[in-house]
């Protein structure tokens, strides 16, 4: 059984990562198929996401799962609040009886430096300023660093995205990051957030690295 990782944060809200390695017919056992989904890898992907929710805690009723307008997944008498993501062969989801919850889960590439402009602000550009950058060049890392702070940063407002769950989101505008943290491969990451649309929400992040991957999450 591929648990990749599990997290219990407290009694009401857990998470966890499941690294796919089986076919279809052994999610199929305990998860209903939305048929839409026709794509073999993504169906993959949903069928993992949702199989973990149960895993989490064994009585979320996966039948009772609705999709708003937004397509965030929802039920309706909100026993459970949860979040799900997929990248690869990976599946992420959390789930909270008390609190609202984002997730999301990151393949570490050199294709995040094509969208940074999409999500970051000038604040936030201004990290890897100059001095920083020659710094992190004398081992060879500033490369690698960076990519991993882009993962990082779009991991972290991509939650918060879901966290919100109602779309019309610019990720440079109102979502900002307050101060940069140091990237520590072996320790959890907390960052401040502050999401700024119609009111302003302070907010914590909470990311680990694992490798070539990078887990972000919200709970308020």
């Amino acid at each position: 059984m591929p648990l990749f990782y599990q997290h219990n944060i407290n009694e009401s809200t857990k998470l966890a990562i499941w690294q796919i390695e089986e076919e279809e017919d052994f999610f199929l056992k305990k998860v209903p198929l939305q048929r839409s989904i026709t794509h073999p890898h993504k169906r993959l992907q949903h069928l993992a996401g949702r199989f973990l929710l149960p895993t989490l805690f064994s009585d979320f009723p996966l039948e009772e799962i609705m999709i708003a307008d937004t397509r965030k997944p929802f039920l309706q008498n909100e026993k459970y609040h949860f979040s799900i993501s997929h990248c690869g062969n990976f599946a992420a989801a959390i789930a909270s009886s008390k609190s609202r919850v984002g997730i999301d889960v990151e393949m570490i590439t050199p294709r995040i430096q094509n969208i940074a402009h999409k999500f970051l602000n000038n604040h936030e550009n201004n990290f890897f300023n100059e001095d920083y950058a020659a710094f992190l060049d004398q081992w060879n890392l500033k490369d690698k660093v960076y990519m991993e702070y882009l993962t990082l940063m779009w991991s972290a407002k991509e939650a918060i995205y879901k966290w919100h769950g109602d779309g019309g989101i610019d990720f440079s505008e109102h979502i900002q990051l307050l101060k940069f943290t140091e990237i520590n491969h072996d320790e959890e990451i907390n960052l401040p957030f502050v999401f700024a649309k119609n009111k302003i929400v302070s907010l914590s992040v909470n990311a680990k690295f694992f490798d070539d991957l990078v887990l972000a999450w919200v709970i308020s």
